[in-house]
């Protein structure tokens, strides 16, 4: 159960749902089924965002109705019953009568029942909204459902006229954080910044990415916070130009950069922090001179989050800032438009300056409405993750810039007034880096 959000805004975020449901509707959303890592031995669970977002219930083999209109209650929870041995076994199960006593759910039944209760609750309904492809056993449940209800035409059943994506009008919900929701992704970044922090200060020649991976596992779990938001990227060296690097076990030498992109989840909120460092704790004048670029293209982008503005302003506002440091280094020629029109700085930075963030890392929401960027609006919360990656083996370039990878990334909140970094906690300019590790 969550600490952080109250049960009554997962209520709310139910009866805000059904309001955009159309009439004589139905919505199915199932848990995360279980996934087996090898044999016996499973991953550790993590439920739905979805489910999550609208119930805050922690538990698979659950599956919640939303059923706008129903005498006896909307919002129906299936869920495991209480089981004496196998909690003795398992742990702590909520049941049917805890779901309503302790999630605010209207109504509840056994997961073992539904067979028999759901497809009584689907007929009649002209429109079911399901999450088809996600989970393809649950998919071929529903559909048998339908099917004997169909079969029964004649004999007057009313199966459903169709059947519709829930996403688009669930993910727009999504999309904008509440109070609480801001306040859970603030405490993931406080504690994901520690955890940087933790290793900036431990980095050290003859280490390994892992020693720093270990570092920041160990912050997380010291809080609480014992799930990353996405696997930690430690890259040394050249493995820092790779954006997705998430090996973590190479060495640590002198006068290398070292890229970590990690962040935890606070019930089940996620952070997602990127800081460069040197392993030596002194940027070389060369580190330096990119570092700064990078870092002053997160300053443009960041202030040009803001109410009013688009998706993709942050987004344009780093890359001018970008690409003129790579002409200002001698990396480019020409002017900055050019390079913008022929993408001539493509090879340097390849990724977009950011992304929502929520539940998910790469948080659900439309960037586009019809044809044009979407509008900032004061809730939203993205990422502001400009980079410059420069190859070690890109010929192209002046021999001491090869293998120089960096990229700096904060959580940010659109407010009223502009924007608000939730992960200041941990530091960013080059004088601020070097006085830490020095400490």
């Amino acid at each position: 159960m969550s600490s952080i959000i109250p049960v009554k805004e997962f209520a709310e975020r139910r009866r805000k749902l059904m309001e955009r449901m159309a009439p004589d509707s139905i919505a199915i959303i199932p848990a995360a089924p279980e996934r087996v890592r090898n044999r016996d031995v499973l991953h550790p669970f993590r439920q739905d965002s979805d489910f999550q977002y609208l119930t805050g219930f922690g538990e698979p083999e659950a599956v919640l109705a939303l059923i706008p209109g129903r005498e006896y209650g909307e919002s129906v929870l299936f869920c495991k019953e209480k089981d004496p041995e196998k909690e003795l076994w398992d742990g702590f199960l909520v049941g049917p009568e805890g779901a309503i006593e302790g999630y605010g759910l209207d109504d509840a039944f056994p997961v073992s029942d539904i067979d028999d209760i759901l497809p009584g609750m689907i007929e009649g309904r002209s429109r079911v909204y399901y999450p088809l492809g996600k989970d393809q056993g649950f998919d071929t449940r529903v559909m048998d459902w339908v099917k004997v209800l169909r079969s029964k035409v004649k004999s007057g059943a009313h199966p459903p006229g169709e059947f519709v994506s829930l996403e688009h009008l669930l993910h727009d919900l999504r999309l904008y954080k509440s109070a609480n929701e801001i306040k859970a992704m603030a405490r993931a970044g406080e504690i994901s910044a520690e955890a940087h922090v933790r290793a900036m200060k431990r980095a050290r020649k003859g280490g390994n990415e892992y020693n720093l991976e270990a570092e920041l596992i160990h912050t997380f779990m010291e809080h609480g916070a014992r799930s990353t938001a996405y696997p930690s990227i430690v890259g040394s060296g050249a493995n820092g130009c790779i954006l997705h690097y998430i090996e973590n076990t190479a060495p640590l030498h002198e006068g290398d950069l070292v890229l970590i992109d990690a962040g935890c989840e606070v019930e089940c909120y996620a952070s997602d922090i990127t800081r460069t460092f040197p392993v030596s704790g002194k940027f070389s004048p060369e580190q330096r001179a990119v570092y700064d670029v990078v870092l002053e293209s997160q300053y443009a982008a960041i202030d040009a989050v803001r109410p009013g503005n688009h998706w993709n302003h942050p987004h344009e506002a780093a890359l001018r800032v970008l690409t003129a440091g790579l002409i200002d280094l001698g990396i480019l020629t020409g002017t900055v438009d050019d390079a913008i029109a022929s993408e001539a700085f493509k090879p340097f930075f390849m990724h977009r300056t950011g992304h929502w963030l929520g539940l998910d890392v790469h948080d659900v929401g439309d960037y586009k409405v019809g044809e044009a960027w979407r509008l900032l609006e004061p809730g939203m919360v993205l990422t502001v993750e400009p980079g410059l990656y420069i190859a070690p083996n890109n010929t192209d370039v002046d021999e001491k810039w090869r293998g120089i990878g960096i990229r700096i990334e904060d959580d940010v909140v659109v407010t009223k007034e502009g924007c608000r970094v939730l992960t200041n906690g941990v530091p960013k300019t080059v004088d601020e880096i070097e006085a830490l590790m020095a400490g």
